[in-house]
């Protein structure tokens, strides 16, 4: 263990700015990227009778099991409580789902890398715009609870693409950076499970956010999660503006996070062929 993080920090000392290329990258390898995100998509559901279906049904059978489970539990749930719950547990299961494939990105694909020259960029980017894919299509969940219930959409939902925006530049980001590092630190993959297991209770899905005890609603507003989950749920349950201040901090911070998990990223992808 002690050597892999020497490693990380050893070839971190390289210089930044000759590694900026991800945008020139991603254009000359377009067509990679397309295949590698149908694979990925296909990947997931590989040999399943219901294929891609799955992306609809996975996230709907958990939110029914969270919508039956919660209120017994406890004592004030909002109105109309299963859309409360689902406008919040599907983009946290992109999340989740995205980091932990991520984390594996680079370590799965050991075999071509040492084989075939490629962005190995391309790895985590495609993980992370699979996972869109996906979350595009559970998205319909959200639409059939709303107009089953009388809601219907307004045209707030006309944000829907820019909080989906900030969430996949957050990702993204992420992805860089777990995919990296856990090549040379394998015992982050199990660790993330953790930290996204605590990330659940800390993220507000199930509960509003008036219901946080004051002193812990500081911490929860450092979740860059809390902020994506009240956007959605501004637009799709409330049905009102979302908070730009908020959603536009998250983005700067969702956009740091990228230029910084990139430049990671290419300073220990050097090392990924002797390492896998």
């Amino acid at each position: 263990m002690k050597e892999g993080v020497y490693v990380v920090f050893k070839l971190l000392n390289i210089s930044y700015k000759k590694d900026m290329n991800i945008f020139k990258n991603i254009y000359k390898y377009r067509e990679l990227l397309k295949t590698t995100v149908k694979k990925d998509i296909r990947g997931r559901y590989k040999n399943s009778v219901l294929g891609v279906i799955w992306s609809f049904f996975n996230p709907l059978l958990q939110l029914l099991v969270y919508a039956i489970i919660f209120p017994l539990i406890m004592k004030n749930t909002p109105d109309n409580y299963v859309i409360f719950i689902c406008v919040a547990l599907i983009p946290w299961t992109y999340f989740t789902t995205t980091i932990s494939q991520a984390s594996y990105a680079i370590i799965g694909s050991g075999n071509i890398i040492k084989k075939v020259y490629f962005p190995r960029e391309i790895l985590p980017i495609s993980i992370v715009t699979s996972g869109a894919v996906n979350f595009l299509i559970s998205t319909a969940i959200i639409l059939i609870f709303l107009f089953a219930y009388g809601l219907g959409v307004t045209k707030y939902i006309i944000f829907y693409p820019i909080i989906l925006l900030v969430q996949y530049i957050l990702l993204l980001g992420i992805s860089f950076i777990v995919s990296a590092i856990t090549v040379y630190f394998r015992d982050l993959e199990h660790i993330i499970g953790i930290i996204l297991m605590v990330g659940f209770y800390a993220t507000p899905i199930f509960y509003s956010e008036e219901t946080i005890p004051e002193s812990f609603v500081n911490i929860i507003n450092f979740n860059p999660m809390a902020h994506i989950i009240y956007a959605y749920r501004d637009i799709f349950y409330y049905q009102q503006m979302p908070n730009f201040t908020s959603l536009a901090i998250v983005g700067a911070i969702a956009v740091a996070i990228t230029v910084i998990g990139y430049f990671i990223f290419k300073k220990l992808q050097k090392g990924f062929a002797e390492e896998l």
